[in-house]
């Protein structure tokens, strides 16, 4: 029976290894079910093309609350956001929520303020696809720098807890 229980236990831990990436040039690290893929895209903006770095996990398992995870960054052009500015800030972090609820056609449910370390960050949930599927995002502005982690999955499948050990592994080096 104990050699039957410790290796059930051994199955679990090796089937839920996670993947650390670490990021020096992003200056993040994170843990994710599998193998961060990394895409970078370059936006045209007013102000000046922006360069968007994206991290991303995907599964086409459907009976999973493992779907896409992703982490991004984005350096603005230093003057432009002044994560000290309350208001500013708080416009900034509207402004991502709405641009993101219409690029997929969306709507926002909820949002909260939230930290990383000191600084100013944004908690949203935003239900599309006639709302059988969310995004959940955690959004931080450090100096001149936006990071976005998220989550992407089937409605059904929204509250899990690798949704929350992903957002939680989010550190800043």
């Amino acid at each position: 029976m104990k050699i039957l229980l410790l290796l059930t236990f051994v199955n679990f831990f090796i089937q839920d290894q996670w993947e650390e990436r670490v990021d020096l040039n992003g200056r993040f690290k994170i843990f994710s079910p599998g193998i961060l893929d990394e895409k970078i895209d370059t936006i045209k903006t007013e102000l000046g093309p922006l360069v968007y770095h994206t991290f991303f996990y995907q599964t086409n398992e459907k009976e999973t609350d493992k779907q896409i995870f992703m982490v991004s960054y984005c350096d603005y052009p230093k003057g432009i956001i002044f994560a000290d500015s309350i208001g500013l800030t708080d416009d900034f972090f509207q402004n991502s929520m709405d641009v993101a609820a219409e690029s997929v056609e969306g709507e926002v449910r909820y949002s909260s303020d939230i930290q990383l370390d000191s600084y100013p960050g944004k908690l949203w949930r935003i239900d599309y696809l006639n709302g059988d599927a969310v995004i959940k995002t955690k959004a931080y502005l450090v100096d001149n720098r936006y990071y976005a982690v998220q989550t992407i999955s089937f409605y059904d499948k929204n509250i899990n807890s690798s949704t929350d050990r992903f957002f939680d592994s989010f550190r800043l080096l």
